[in-house]
């Protein structure tokens, strides 16, 4: 029976790497899962339009004047401008040869492990889409993060304002970010009449197909999500841009975190009116860390929290700048180049 040459196929390779000695399905060490924090705070909504949202934001305030006695006052009104933000649809699928998946009768256990592997895959792509998703060069995508704050130079985008240049020059700079949650400032969207969140249906058994067009029957399953990002108000997010990495870690000409966080956290007007939270890597996170300590004032905390791993809640100790959470996310790279 053939075991290669199968691209996406579960192989009898596969299958012998997943049993234990006893031939049953193994318990899995998942060396690829990732933490990508955002995917817990992020808020849904549905959005008005069947392939997205549209918002409205204010954009002009009406004209006030000081009145004599005797003289009208000219008719005002303000202005508005709309925002409208697109989802895009992440899907996935696995086909496995039922006689493959059969073998000493496990195909239900193997099946959760690959499950288990599509979720995590999914979460992954879901989470870099957020910071680094661009519709204009990926059309199929939505629009992260980082397209909208792509400048600091504040007389080409509005968004400008809230770029902090951490001064790295090369290749090898990360952000940090600032992201206040809420309906009225960043939330994310599913579209109009669908439904949120990560949807699977078990297929059952189907005819699959080789390289060769011929038929086989395989164990079927899909994954979709259906979802977007909208931006409502641009002040409430904040992009700690070009922060040297190499710099950091041998904290030669490093970037003041603490300094830079401060700022950030200036940069939002009414933090109130949604839930501030800072992302980072881990990176930057240890860095952190190792600055604080050589601060003469306690700018981090630790407070314990409950999350889910491994389909079980485990208990973490959150870091925290005054008092705003720091989130720890794999997908945001090392390796951006320099915001300008």
């Amino acid at each position: 029976m053939a075991t290669l040459g199968l691209n996406g196929k579960v192989t009898l390779v596969d299958i012998a790497k997943s049993l234990d000695p006893s031939g049953r399905v193994a318990d899995v060490a998942e060396l690829l899962t990732q933490t990508n924090e955002v995917l817990y705070d992020m808020p849904w909504m549905e959005g008005n339009l069947p392939t997205g949202h549209k918002g409205t934001i204010r954009t002009g305030l009406p004209t006030a004047v000081w009145r004599s006695f005797y003289q009208g006052v000219p008719p005002s009104k303000s202005t508005r401008a709309n925002v409208e933000d697109a989802c895009g649809v992440l899907e996935t699928r696995s086909e496995v040869d039922i006689d493959i998946a059969k073998l000493n009768g496990n195909s239900a256990e193997f099946r959760l492990t690959e499950a288990r592997a599509f979720v995590e895959s999914m979460n992954q792509t879901m989470a870099q889409t957020i910071f680094y998703g661009n519709a204009s060069t990926n059309p199929e995508q939505f629009n992260g993060l980082a397209p909208r704050y792509s400048t600091v130079n504040t007389s080409t985008a509005q968004t400008a304002y809230n770029v902090i240049d951490a001064g790295g020059t090369g290749s090898d700079n990360t952000s940090i970010w600032l992201v206040c949650w809420g309906p009225q400032t960043v939330t994310g969207i599913y579209p109009k009449g669908s439904v949120a969140g990560l949807q699977h249906e078990d297929l059952g058994v189907i005819d699959a197909f080789d390289s060769n067009q011929n038929r086989f029957r395989a164990y079927a399953d899909w994954w979709q999500w259906k979802c977007g990002l909208h931006v409502k108000d641009w002040r409430y997010v904040v992009r700690i841009a070009n922060i040297d990495v190499s710099n950091l870690v041998t904290e030669s000409g490093a970037a003041d975190l603490i300094k830079l966080m401060t700022r950030a956290m200036a940069r939002i007007p009414f933090p109130g009116i949604g839930t501030p939270v800072f992302y980072a890597n881990r990176t930057v996170k240890e860095m952190l860390s190792i600055q604080a300590l050589n601060k003469s004032v306690n700018a981090l905390g630790v407070q314990e929290a409950l999350r889910q791993f491994g389909g079980m809640q485990v208990a973490i100790q959150e870091l925290k700048f005054l008092g705003y959470p720091i989130r720890t996310v794999d997908r945001l790279i090392t390796t951006e180049a320099r915001v300008v």
